[in-house]
């Protein structure tokens, strides 16, 4: 049966399905650049700290799928343009969820003044993001030879991308 999900603004109650997923992530050790699980307290300031954070919700469960941030890029001259991150749960991957996070984020970008949003350090290995990222328009700027140390220590290329919005 398929779920029923919507993508809608974070809410405090969220918080602590959101911190379990984002350090899913940080533990695989293959995506994000951060190598240090959120703490509760670390988790609502970094959530609350964003221009905007996205959850991927079950409306019949009401729990939390997957989340996104969106945030500056850089600042002054280049302040319009946007970064991102996304976070789908193990148990939830391949249903869809991240094109419904990365879709929303595309229009919250908009909403929020941003014209471009960049993504900085997608792995070259991570297929899946990649395939979705090339679906919905994300042109590929190059590639940065050994730019992400995974968890086992060796190194894989990232590829930034980015999308007019």
């Amino acid at each position: 049966m398929e779920m029923d999900i919507f993508v809608r603004a974070y809410e405090e109650k969220d918080l602590p399905e959101m911190r379990e997923i984002w350090n899913e992530v940080v533990e695989d050790g293959i995506a994000f650049p951060q190598d240090e699980p959120l703490s509760e307290d670390g988790a609502r300031e970094f959530f609350a700290g964003q221009s905007y954070t996205g959850v991927a919700e079950d409306r019949e469960s009401g729990g939390v799928l997957g989340l996104y941030i969106l945030h500056p890029n850089n600042v002054g001259r280049c302040g319009h343009i946007c970064n991102a991150s996304y976070a789908v749960s193990s148990r939830y991957r391949g249903q869809h969820i991240g094109e419904k996070l990365v879709r929303d984020c595309l229009l919250q970008g908009r909403l929020h003044g941003f014209r471009v949003l960049q993504f900085n350090a997608v792995v070259r290995t991570n297929a899946g993001a990649r395939h979705l990222y090339e679906k919905l328009g994300f042109v590929q700027l190059g590639t940065i030879p050994g730019g992400f140390r995974m968890k086992d220590g060796h190194y894989e290329d990232i590829c930034p991308y980015y999308h007019e919005l």
